[in-house]
Order: C-alpha cells, then structure tokens, then sequence
C-alpha cells in the first residue's frame, strides 16, 4: 500500500527560500495599501456639489424722465413738447422750430428752467409793452422770478402772494441767506402746498 504524502503550509514554508518570502510578504502589505487606497475612494462621501454662477447681466440704463410744456406764442410750430429733465426756455423754443421774426425775445429769460406742465409764452410785437403798462408788473410764465432779487413788489404780483406774504419772504431770505430750492418758500409762515403750487414754473431760486 502506498502512502500519501500530506502537504501543509509548514512544509511549503519550510521549502520556499527566504528571498521568495521576502516577496510574498511585500506584495502582501503592497495588496493591503491598494485595498486600503481603494475603499476609502470607493467608500467616501460625494463630492461638494458646485453651484453654478449666474452670468452678471448689465444693468439696464434708467429711463430719462421727460417734460412736457406748451410753448406758445411767436413760436413756428406752437404745441406741446417732451423735453429732457434740466432742460431750459431756450431748448422748448428751439423744439418749436425756433422764435418768429417778430418775437420779443429780450423779454424772455432764456436760461430758466422749464418746469413739468409749464406753458412757455414767448411774447410778439406789443406784448412787452403791453405787460410793462400792467399794474403790479406780474412776471410772466417764461420769466420766472428770482426768489433771490425780487423786490417786494415783484413778490407781491405773485398769485397767492399779498403785501404781508412778500414782506415775510424777504425777512426769511435776510435771516437764512438765499434760496437754493424753491421749496425752501414753505418754511416761510404762510406759505403751504396750496400756494407752492400756484407758485410753480413762476419763480427760481
């Protein structure tokens, strides 16, 4: 009968050099650190979602506020006009196809501001003199008063504006110095919105 010869890990350990068990026992630590390396990729949590960047869209340029005045008179082409904010008498004229021949253009401050809702009155032949014989001398739509100047005369031509008014606003005027607004007329004892309001496109500061 013959017998089986029974190979154990004991017998292969003890037949295999020490150079090839060297190798084995690197390759098995180099097996763990690439099993290692991987479970953690594998097994590691998602990756920071990146949220996306909205691309910065210009901003839209604001809209220009525009006026609108009725330039009549000894104009070419009377009617109503928008204008730009800041806009002065000489750019509603000039949008009314320019003064006549016969407009009476020393009798308008062209340099005044236009005001929303103004008429701008330019004057023809007669009407200077016209508006010189008037009692009260009351200034005209396209010649706005300075509130800085104005004696109190001129004040008192003023619609809602007496004698005892005119006399109040030039007392304000000598204890806080000139006007830079024309609202600055309602610290004036007297004067409300009811009266700024007839007061509008007549005078400047």
């Amino acid at each position: 009968m013959r017998h089986r010869s029974v190979v154990t890990l004991d017998n292969v350990d003890a037949h295999l050099p020490a150079l090839s068990r060297r190798r084995l026992a690197a390759g098995a630590v180099l097996l763990a650190v690439v099993l290692v390396l991987a479970l953690r990729h594998l097994g590691g949590g998602p990756s920071p979602a990146v949220a996306p960047v909205a691309p910065v869209r210009p901003a839209r340029p604001a809209a220009e506020k525009l006026l609108v005045v009725d330039v009549a008179g000894a104009v070419r082409r009377p009617g109503l006009y928008r204008l730009p904010a800041g806009s002065r008498i000489e750019n509603a004229i000039v949008a009314a196809g320019g003064a006549t021949g016969k407009a009476q253009l020393e009798a308008v401050n062209l340099a005044a501001p236009v005001a929303d809702g103004e008429q701008v009155l330019v004057p023809g032949p007669g009407a200077a003199a016209a508006a010189a014989g008037t009692p009260g001398g009351a200034p005209s739509p396209s010649a706005p008063l300075d509130l800085n100047t104005a004696t109190a005369e001129q004040l008192d031509a003023l619609p809602g504006i007496g004698p005892v008014t005119a006399q109040k606003i030039i007392g304000y005027r000598a204890a806080h110095g000139p006007f830079h607004a024309v609202d600055e007329l309602q610290g004036v004892p007297g004067i409300g919105p009811a009266k700024m309001a007839e007061l509008k496109g007549l005078v400047i500061p």
